[in-house]
């Protein structure tokens, strides 16, 4: 079949075709169905994407790492250029590559061209940004396009996800989806049943639909800013009382889309005079360091370990003796709950606005399937199903899951049933 589907995530990507009128996600890696959605820029021109980008940024190896390409979608970043090796390129043209790779090793993992594609997409790129979110759609079509993909559709995430795990009921349901990604948390509210599942027009079914721009990249954020920033200098006091020092520096540090800006000369010269007025100096050496190293991903790298960690271990370490020899420190579970608990609660709140919107009760879903990385969090997990408590919940493929339904929409709208 020449049609996938291809779910371009914020951490991770998968692309699906039919095989034997079942969706089997395409081997993007040695031993992997899913691509994390990072670039590596080497100093002599080479570019790496996936695992191999990773590891040659954790390595050492000169040049310029890039993750969380989806999150620019829709913002005015997009269309901006920033050094990529020896020369600039727009965020546009790198998003362009990394798919353009990912779609040449789907094919060769095939055998065949692909020709047309079932986007997915976050049921909002961009809150309550309407024009936002219909630039975002339209830059990953003209870049799918751009790419050799002859004709270009888009389902939302949890509705794909839905089409996985209808695949397996003997019943019909009325199922919240939640797909909890790295970059967005996105729900849906959808009446399920094997009859169903062989319709290829589902409007009907589909009750209700939202999202809120928040996801895994968030709780790193909120994380670093809460436990690993302030080693940095974050919220410490400048010289002059009652000013405390700039805290743009450690937010970009802290977010994954924007810790490039931070080797700007400009901002080195900036961290330098805040460091000279600062009542604790020795901390902005550390700030220094991490920037002239270019290491700031390295430190994302940590917290979101140290995240993962955390959905099984009551407590994790992690060492910054890079920055500085013994500097570390212990993270606890309480933690990241109360950094990052007002997430939990704002993507929790997005049910009752699905809820509102299928006019229905809590008591009329039959179950919860959970979906995206972020799912994996207890305290994330416990704020979706306290919304909706009788409900079973079924765990989904974590990474899979939404994969897999856009391909099977792939082979419903181009001719083959799954």
């Amino acid at each position: 079949m020449s049609a996938c589907g291809l779910d371009f995530g914020t951490s991770n990507t998968t692309l699906g075709t039919v095989v034997g009128r079942a969706p089997i996600l395409a081997e993007l890696e040695a031993g992997h169905a899913t691509i994390p959605s990072a670039i590596f820029y080497e100093r002599d021109g080479a570019v790496l994407i996936g695992r191999k980008a990773i590891e040659a940024y954790v390595e050492g190896a000169p040049g310029r790492l890039m993750r969380s390409l989806k999150s620019v979608l829709g913002t005015a970043l997009i269309d901006e250029t920033t050094k990529v090796g020896r020369e600039r390129a727009s965020f546009r043209d790198v998003i362009a590559y990394y798919l353009r790779v990912v779609k040449r090793r789907a094919e060769q993992a095939v055998g065949h061209e692909l020709r047309y594609v079932v986007h997915g997409r976050p049921v909002h790129f961009i809150d309550n940004a309407s024009e936002a979110d219909r630039r975002a759609e339209q830059t990953l079509r003209d870049i799918a396009r751009e790419i050799g993909f002859e004709e270009v559709t888009f389902q939302f995430e949890p509705i794909a996800a839905a089409l996985d795990y209808e695949r397996g009921i003997s019943e019909e349901q009325i199922a919240l989806i939640a797909d909890i990604g790295g970059g967005t948390s996105d729900f849906s509210i959808v009446r399920l049943s094997p009859e169903r599942h062989r319709k290829t027009d589902r409007k009907l079914d589909i009750l209700a639909n939202d999202g809120v721009k928040i996801g895994g990249t968030d709780f790193d954020r909120q994380l670093s800013l809460g436990v690993i920033m302030p080693l940095l200098g974050y919220r410490s006091e400048m010289k002059r009382a009652g000013l405390n020092a700039p805290s743009s520096y450690f937010h970009d540090l802290a977010t994954w889309s924007s810790i490039n800006s931070m080797y700007d000369r400009k901002v080195m010269t900036q961290v330098r005079q805040v460091r000279y007025e600062a009542a604790q100096p020795e901390l902005f050496d550390r700030l220094v360091r991490v920037i002239e190293e270019q290491r700031g991903h390295t430190l994302a790298m940590e917290v979101e370990d140290a995240k993962i960690s955390l959905s099984d271990n009551r407590q994790t370490e992690v060492s910054l003796d890079w920055v500085e020899p013994s500097l570390g420190v212990a993270i606890k579970r309480s933690d990241l709950v109360n950094h990052t608990g007002q997430l939990a609660m704002r993507i929790a709140a997005r049910i009752e606005t699905c809820l509102e919107q299928a006019r229905l009760s809590s008591e009329d879903i039959d179950v919860i399937f959970l979906t995206g990385g972020s799912v994996q969090l207890a305290h994330v997990r416990s704020a979706i199903v306290k919304m909706i408590p009788a409900a079973r919940v079924i765990e989904g493929d974590t990474f899979g899951a939404v994969g897999k339904g856009l391909t099977i929409e792939a082979a419903q709208r181009y001719g083959v049933t799954c």
